[in-house]
């Protein structure tokens, strides 16, 4: 997967780091409103392995409050403009749902991954800039707006039937559009109820007919801490515990907070694939034949 001059490899999973340039995120600890911040932060990401680095100006946490197109642009124009200063190159990803946003980052700082939590529902505009700059796009699924998103949560079939049903058709909008790279997240938490999520989760991998790679972003979500009764801060082993859910449902992108745990967690799962895997394959296999 190319975007621009730079290439992202998907032979593995790969990690893709949250910098939230936002007051209001859901998880504090991955607020960074300043330039020295965002430094810090991105030189610490880095150095975990991460191989995208996902620059947001806009919480999409439920209920949170309107950000003004001009601020969410000051604010992307800040990641993004120090993680080329840290880290020049770094694969960077712009979550935005705005065309105007993702426009004028890329004219001023180059190719980027374009992530959108509405595929496009809630700015058309932005499909018809990423066709322009040939760039990859993550098409998220989520009804509504994260305003008024939780009271959509009824699904008249299979919620992992018609969210692919829905990705599927995304899929196909887009590829007339003339956006060739896409890339489908199931929208953990969006427009969904803590069971809805699990139960997404336990069929992601039926997401594979959209023929697309799957991006799984369940990191300190409340699917994780409201099960356990406490707060995204004390959601780190229940992430690392979903996460290699994701990775044994065919995620190829984990888009996390902790880095450094989700890259330990890619790398034991591909030994275990590699190596117990097969073991336990060969087991399952003499079990069934001795019990014939």
């Amino acid at each position: 997967m190319r975007i621009g001059d730079r290439e992202l490899s998907l032979t593995r999973p790969a990690v893709m780091a949250i910098v939230n340039v936002t007051p209001d995120s859901f998880y504090a600890g991955s607020r960074t409103m300043s330039a020295r911040d965002v430094a810090r932060r991105v030189e610490e990401v880095v150095s975990q392995g991460a191989s995208i680095v996902d620059v947001g100006g806009y919480s999409s946490r439920p209920g949170a409050a309107e950000v003004p197109p001009e601020e969410e642009l000051r604010r992307v124009l800040l990641g993004v403009e120090t993680v080329r200063n840290v880290a020049p190159d770094m694969i960077v990803s712009i979550d935005t749902f705005r065309a105007s946003v993702a426009e004028e980052v890329m004219n001023r700082w180059g190719p980027c991954i374009v992530n959108d939590i509405s595929a496009g529902h809630l700015d058309p505009g932005i499909v018809d800039i990423v066709a322009a700059y040939g760039v990859p796009y993550v098409a998220m699924h989520m009804r509504g707006t994260p305003a008024d998103m939780q009271q959509r949560t009824s699904y008249r079939r299979d919620i992992v039937d018609e969210v692919c049903d829905w990705l599927c058709e995304r899929v196909d909008f887009l590829a007339s559009r003339g956006v060739s790279e896409v890339i489908v997240d199931p929208g953990f938490g969006f427009a969904k109820t803590v069971d809805q999520n699990y139960r997404l989760l336990a069929g992601m991998r039926r997401l594979k007919r959209t023929e697309c790679p799957i991006l799984a972003g369940v990191s300190r979500k409340s699917m994780i801490y409201k099960v356990l009764e406490n707060v995204p801060e004390e959601s780190f082993a229940g992430t690392s515990a979903l996460h290699w859910e994701c990775l044994s449902q065919g995620a190829d992108i984990l888009r996390v907070h902790d880095v450094q745990a989700a890259v330990d967690v890619v790398r034991l799962h591909e030994y275990y694939r590699a190596v117990g895997f097969q073991d336990g394959a060969e087991c399952r296999t003499s079990r069934r034949k001795d019990e014939k």
